[in-house]
């Protein structure tokens, strides 16, 4: 994954009025902690940052007067109506690292005929990987699985230097039948509804 370069400056003003004048400016709040520094408080451009942050665990170079510091985005809050960024926290990094991060559990291939439908139960997996090298998702083939089929995530093939960090055994995707028994459920509400009357 190529860096992004973005110009962060310091900031020095804090509260919710110095966020609403930052964000006004066209300009996020933004923290970066991390290898047991001080916090430290920055604003960064709103359009380049949401550029940006299109990209799943991005690997942003902040240039923060004259010094450059590798950070990836650990905790994004957005506005619920507008959905733009309001603050973002940064975590420091270092070439050569290995980090924990969720990646996009994607599929690829088609379901065995018969009316099979493909359940995630994790859209997402933790793996561990060099924070210059972090996989922007991963890719698992459902060719012809049928129902009762699990992919569990020690199934999903990983970049090479990427481990896993959650435990191998654990059910990432399931092949269910179509055949749903969603008027037995709706029937046991309704007796329940009609002894609660």
């Amino acid at each position: 994954m190529s860096e992004l370069k973005i110009s962060a400056e310091i900031r020095n003003e804090f509260g919710k009025g110095a966020a609403r004048r930052a964000r006004r400016d066209q300009k996020v709040p933004a923290v970066i902690y991390g290898h047991g520094a001080d916090t430290v408080h920055v604003t960064l451009p709103a359009h380049q940052l949401q550029m940006a942050l299109r990209t799943a665990n991005a690997l942003l170079d902040l240039d923060i007067d004259g010094r450059s510091e590798l950070v990836i985005p650990k905790a994004i809050q957005r506005n619920a109506i507008k959905g733009d960024i309001e603050h973002v926290d940064l975590l420091a990094v270092k070439r050569g690292e290995k980090v924990i991060v969720e990646v996009a559990v994607h599929v690829e291939g088609e379901l065995a005929p018969g009316g099979n439908l493909l359940e995630y139960v994790l859209n997402t997996i933790t793996v561990e990987a060099e924070a210059t090298n972090i996989p922007t998702s991963v890719t698992v083939s459902i060719e012809g699985l049928d129902s009762g089929a699990t992919v569990l995530a020690q199934d999903i093939p990983l970049p090479t230097g990427t481990t896993l960090s959650i435990d191998g055994e654990a059910a990432v995707l399931q092949v269910v039948s179509a055949q749903a028994e969603e008027p037995a459920a709706e029937t046991a509400e309704g007796e329940t509804a009609g002894a609660e009357a």
